[in-house]
């Protein structure tokens, strides 16, 4: 198979599918390696395809969401509290859509996250685990941004009273 002919039928199940797919599923699929995913998708993007990487895989970034999208500031510190804030968003209706820091060097530092269950939670917690990997947070004494969905404006209040109460909101946006 052709490398255009492979791009387009990456784009095409990405665009047939809400659900994440691995690279190396792709990969599989299309008996090629990771890293030859890794460039189609590369390629895939700088000509204007709106594919998001997140920790469960690939993404079409396409399309609007019936969700409110809705930012918080947080602090905390450690594993256990990383894992808490996030049960208290999902167990809530939230999705969290991505972590940001502010680097004192680099500027804004986004990574796309994706978490809209606990079997994520889990996963992404086991892969930082794992990988022996430091929460972007850790970067910035603890304080980071989460953009969320939320589906409406109550769920929206539950999430950040919960929050405020474990005492790890600084503030809303």
């Amino acid at each position: 198979m052709q490398s255009n002919e492979r791009r387009s039928k990456i784009i095409k199940k990405l665009r047939a599918t809400d659900k994440p797919l691995k690279g190396i599923q792709l990969a599989k699929e299309f008996d090629v390696s990771r890293q030859i995913i890794v460039q189609d998708i590369a390629i895939l993007r700088a000509k204007g395809e709106q594919i998001i990487a997140t920790p469960q895989g690939y993404i079409n970034g396409v399309g609007e969401s019936r969700f409110l999208k809705k930012k918080i500031v947080s602090k905390h510190f450690g594993y256990d509290e990383m894992r808490d804030e996030l049960n208290i968003i999902i167990d809530n209706g939230g999705k969290v859509i991505n972590v940001i820091v502010e680097h004192a060097v680099y500027g804004e530092i986004e990574s796309p996250l994706m978490i809209s269950s606990r079997l994520d939670i889990k996963n992404f917690m086991n892969n930082l685990k794992e990988s022996n990997a430091e929460p972007l947070s850790s970067l910035t004494d603890g304080i980071h941004i989460h953009t969320i969905e939320v589906p409406d404006e109550d769920v929206y209040s539950e999430i950040k009273n919960e929050l405020k109460n474990k005492k790890y909101l600084i503030d809303s946006m």
